[in-house]
């Protein structure tokens, strides 16, 4: 991507807890590769992915024609989800039927999420866990973790670069 808010990917995955599962979906900027909206749950429902899609339209405002590329799971082939991405102007992309590499972004960030927090976490709550993963995203992924891909800065500072250099 060129710009920030033109494509967005998302995915849910889960974390264990004593108290059982706690599902997280994410929605992820492909330009930057920063986390823009996130929601928790101990059920992974259609409110889930919904509530994090919320958040990213509120934090980002992204324009008409948005691409939003998911997995085919049962929650983002909803037809409240879909009804949702058609009123805010949002374009529906999945992936291919069982192929994970298509929403790699995605599964790349579970992928850092969980060998650098919740490898070695034993939580005997949600909220513990639920507290890691706010920490997670938003003081450590996207304001200070570096990214080969970013040219070793954080998303945050990949776009404040970016929209320095738009505006010189």
């Amino acid at each position: 991507m060129k710009e920030p808010d033109k494509a967005y990917v998302s995915d849910i995955t889960y974390i264990w807890t004593h108290e059982e599962w706690l599902y997280l979906a994410v929605v992820i900027d492909l330009f930057s590769r920063q986390v823009v909206g996130w929601s928790m749950n101990k059920r992974m429902t259609t409110k889930l992915i919904m509530d994090a899609l919320q958040m990213a339209i509120w934090r980002r405002s992204p324009a008409l024609s948005l691409v939003f590329h998911s997995d085919r799971g049962s929650q983002y082939c909803s037809n409240d989800f879909q009804k949702m991405l058609k009123t805010h102007g949002v374009i529906s992309s999945m992936s291919r039927k069982g192929n994970c590499w298509d929403n790699a972004v995605a599964e790349s960030f579970f992928g850092s999420l969980k060998t650098e927090i919740f490898f070695f976490a034993n939580y005997s709550t949600r909220e513990n866990a639920r507290r890691d993963v706010v920490d997670y995203i938003e003081m450590f992924y996207n304001s200070n973790r570096r990214y080969s891909y970013l040219g070793y800065v954080s998303p945050k500072e990949f776009e404040m670069l970016w929209f320095f250099n738009k505006a010189a």
